[in-house]
């Protein structure tokens, strides 16, 4: 169905519309970045436990992703249904406990029943709602004020504006303790072995590289077809070239062929030494392999030869293992 200039505008236009409530909304919440933000990190932080966030409906929802959040970014955190917690899941939150409840009305009553038990375990209670006057906020150790002006919801109905800026408390909240942590990236990376920055921060050139017999290597008396049988047989696109000790003296590549063909040069005669590529990039196995990519990427190449002490060969790195290994 083809949509006409019209509905296009229309569209946009309403789309538009809700981009700009909420970005106005999240941007209020500067000014609420105080002391009893402060206040809140300083509980988080200094929790011996786990933080664990409770939160209804839509409410439940970004507590999820908070949850998720606090535990990647070096604060243990988990998510609690509060309709559960009344029938059993209470047991999950101990002394050693920080809570954070979240409930933009501040009301929400399965929040609020819950709120004697968490009190009688004598936890930091850190709320996040949007009425500062409202039960669940009074009973607080703290609580953030995410109150917004208007829904994008043209009904007033839908939260939206309210979820997004609840959202980014959320977020102000696991950053700041991130920093304050000293997190790293490698921590991160740690947190997220399965994706990408964990293979990129954690993969080192010693894990992906071809080993053993599996180095491509000639020694300097033997002639060009006498190499390209070894690049043909190993099937990296290049050789290494090495003395008695095993110590690289160079590479000779698929390129590197590409140039001997033109210079008219005899394969069957011309020793390797004469056409080999000196001084080639190498690299170190305990280097991540994420920088291995930044040089192939810095100066063109596809391979790398790993060496060690005194220049020995320990083996050979190609883009196309860096692409298998999820490197890229």
């Amino acid at each position: 169905m083809k949509l006409s200039n019209d509905n296009i505008n229309r569209f946009c236009t309403l789309g538009k519309e809700v981009i700009r409530i909420e970005a106005d909304a999240i941007s209020s919440l500067t000014d609420r970045i105080d002391e009893n933000f402060a206040h809140a990190c300083q509980h988080l932080l200094t929790c011996e436990g786990r933080i664990v966030v409770l939160g209804m409906g839509k409410s439940g929802h970004i507590g999820s992703k908070i949850a998720a959040t606090l535990a990647s970014t070096g604060s243990p955190a988990f998510f609690v249904h509060p309709g559960e917690a009344s029938h059993g899941d209470m047991g999950m939150i101990t002394n050693r406990d920080v809570v954070l409840a979240i409930s933009y009305s501040g009301e929400t009553n399965e929040v609020a029943f819950i709120l004697p038990l968490i009190k009688r375990l004598g936890v930091p209670l850190i709320t996040i709602t949007g009425n500062p006057r409202s039960s669940i906020a009074q009973a607080a150790t703290v609580n953030l004020d995410v109150n917004v002006k208007q829904e994008a919801c043209p009904l007033g109905l839908a939260p939206t504006s309210s979820t997004s800026a609840t959202l980014a408390m959320g977020d102000a909240l696991a950053i700041a303790l991130l920093q304050a942590r000293g997190f790293t990236a490698e921590d991160f990376a740690l947190a997220h072995p399965g994706g990408s920055l964990g293979k990129r921060l954690l993969l080192h050139i010693a894990d992906i590289m071809h080993a053993g017999d599996d180095i491509p290597k000639v020694s300097t008396n033997v002639t060009i077809s006498e190499a390209l049988v070894e690049i043909t047989r190993k099937r990296l696109g290049m050789t290494t070239v090495v003395n008695e000790h095993n110590q690289l003296l160079g590479i000779y590549t698929d390129g590197d062929l590409r140039r001997t063909i033109d210079r008219g040069l005899n394969l069957h005669t011309t020793p390797i030494s004469d056409v080999m590529t000196r001084h080639s990039k190498t690299i170190t196995a305990n280097l991540l392999a994420a920088e291995g990519l930044r040089m192939m990427q810095v100066f063109k190449i596809t391979s790398l030869v790993v060496v060690e002490n005194d220049n020995q060969v320990k083996g050979v790195v190609h883009l196309h293992d860096l692409l298998r290994a999820g490197v890229i």
